[in-house]
């Protein structure tokens, strides 16, 4: 499927990510009625529920479902966030994160090749255990950057790309994601999936993704938690 097509199906690439995310990460998945959702076993030890531009039914059962547990998350990818906003308030849950995006990118636009570090006191590790593929970038014996991609349905499904602090401002956060691109063309990819913060977004636009839509994420606590770094 086009990188075109699958836009136009936000559905899909919804499943599509949900399945990549949470080989990521190990996830247990199921569904909720035609609804996919992950277990996170790791964080919050609870469900967390994802739809895309659900009816106004279809919220409220999810939105219900959410609010039986407040470490539960409803995750909504919509370019109508003011109505699922509204929703979310008729339904008791509160919008704990509404600054991401998801984003995709034609993979034929990214290299192939393994990149060149900026500098020569770094070094970087490859890795591949259960299916996913690591990148991490190393200070001597401190770590500098990390990331990680698992590849499903053809689409590579980029995850938990961070700088620590210390070493930001100096492309490491592109390498991480051409050294992972590097790895994923191990597979037959097609396309790139992730979610962005706003930090994220300036870097992934500059490396050729574009932006599919908004992501809120609704829970009955108050405690926000950012997908595309927790």
């Amino acid at each position: 499927m086009s990188v075109d097509a699958m836009v136009n199906d936000t559905t899909h690439l919804l499943e599509v990510w949900v399945a990549g995310w949470a080989g990521c990460r190990g996830y247990e998945t199921r569904r909720e009625g035609r609804f996919p959702a992950v277990l996170r076993a790791d964080t919050t030890r609870e469900w967390e529920y994802f739809a895309h531009d659900p009816a106004e039914a279809e919220f409220g059962e999810l939105a219900a479902k959410t609010a039986e547990v407040p470490a539960r998350i409803l995750t909504i990818l919509t370019n109508d966030v003011p109505r699922y906003t509204a929703l979310a308030a008729k339904n008791g849950l509160n919008v704990t994160s509404a600054s991401q995006t998801m984003m995709i990118v034609d993979m034929e636009t990214q290299d192939a090749e393994d990149p060149w570090l900026p500098d020569d006191d770094l070094r970087w590790v490859p890795s591949t255990a259960d299916g996913v593929h690591h990148a991490v970038v190393y200070a001597g014996e401190e770590v500098a950057a990390s990331g990680r991609v698992f590849v499903a349905d053809h689409t590579a499904v980029f995850d938990k790309i961070v700088t620590e602090p210390g070493f930001q401002r100096r492309g490491l956060g592109s390498f991480i994601m051409r050294a992972l691109a590097a790895q994923a063309f191990e597979h037959d990819v097609e396309s790139g999936l992730l979610l962005a913060s706003l930090d994220g977004q300036k870097l992934y636009s500059h490396l050729g993704w574009s932006t599919v839509c908004h992501v809120l994420m609704l829970s009955a606590s108050d405690e926000g938690a950012d997908l595309s770094v927790g």
